[in-house]
């Protein structure tokens, strides 16, 4: 059986990115309607972006904090903030200007159902594309963050961002829950970014939901 993953944007390019992104990694691509009242046909959620008010995005909160997978990626990191899933927010970048760059990031944990099949401290390539992606907390918010294993990953040499001690992606703490301000749609295919890195969060998941659902697992998890 092929889960089903549900995609939450507000662009329509970018939707056809997540779409062939979940479809390369083996599970099935559903595009969610700014008024879906329910969650039931999907397994997980990648969030783009979208209305902090609207429907769906209403109920994947209330589902994220029973269980449901969600990753936001982007912009989709901001609305996981906005709303409370995730604590810090995120601002315009430090250097006032827009980051277009491949990125070489730094994955701490794989104690979340998004880095589960990923090695830790394992070294990934993805792209930074935004001018609004600088992650803000407080120091004592950073400090717990890294002692409670919820910093999922950190830039390396260079932070394109100015984000707060390098982060560029957390989890809440059940682990079902990570925003990713790298784009790891564009990361699935090397005709679209620098890597086929991004197939391995997509492939985590895919792999989790496999094992808890029962039946075989993915063969692509690993890019």
């Amino acid at each position: 059986m092929r889960r089903r993953i549900g995609i939450v944007s507000p662009d329509d390019s970018r939707e056809g990115y997540a779409e062939r992104a979940v479809e390369l990694c083996g599970l099935t691509p559903v595009v969610l309607d700014p008024g879906a009242r329910t969650l039931d046909d999907v397994d997980a959620v990648l969030v783009l972006g979208g209305n902090v008010d609207s429907r769906v995005v209403t109920e994947m909160v209330a589902r994220a904090g029973r269980g449901l997978p969600v990753l936001g990626i982007g912009d989709g990191f901001r609305l996981l903030c906005d709303t409370g899933v995730l604590p810090g927010r995120l601002e315009t970048n430090e250097s006032g200007r827009y980051a277009c760059v491949d990125q070489r990031v730094l994955v701490h944990t794989n104690d979340t159902v998004w880095t589960a099949a990923m090695e830790r401290q394992s070294e990934v390539t993805l792209v930074v594309n935004t001018g609004a992606g600088r992650f803000v907390v407080d120091a004592d918010t950073a400090q717990q963050l890294a002692d409670d294993d919820r910093v999922v990953a950190r830039y390396v040499d260079g932070n394109p961002t100015g984000s707060t001690d390098d982060i560029a992606g957390i989890t809440n703490a059940a682990g079902n829950v990570v925003g990713l301000l790298p784009d790891l749609a564009l990361c699935v295919d090397e005709l679209t970014g620098p890597s086929t890195d991004g197939r391995a969060f997509i492939g985590s998941v895919g792999r989790f939901l496999a094992l808890r659902q029962g039946g075989p697992v993915a063969a692509t998890v690993e890019g």
